[in-house]
């Protein structure tokens, strides 16, 4: 189930950086509920570990030429991966 701050766009601190299933993903697929600073919503960070045993971040949105969602990197730790999610949401809105 989705913390109800998703819904309403509140940022929830008690689930800051806490791992949950996203309703309606593909099996497998693991969100992190990261609170952006900029615009103080709660976004939900597409990374996925790899049979390598990797961790690769994708883009929330899909592409719509190819139906999937875009690689953002592949990362040796979910550290790695989140700490790069936090960079890209920075960029975007600086």
């Amino acid at each position: 189930m989705i913390p109800r701050s998703l819904h309403t766009g509140r940022t929830m601190p008690a689930l800051q950086g806490q791992t949950t299933r996203i309703a309606g993903a593909e099996q497998g697929t693991l969100g992190v509920i990261i609170a952006d600073g900029a615009s103080n919503k709660a976004v939900l960070a597409m990374i996925r570990k790899l049979s390598s045993g990797e961790y690769r971040l994708y883009s929330r949105k899909i592409n719509p030429k190819t139906g999937k969602r875009r690689n953002l990197g592949t990362f040796k730790s979910r550290a790695a991966a989140e700490k790069h999610e936090r960079a890209v949401q920075y960029f975007k809105r600086h």
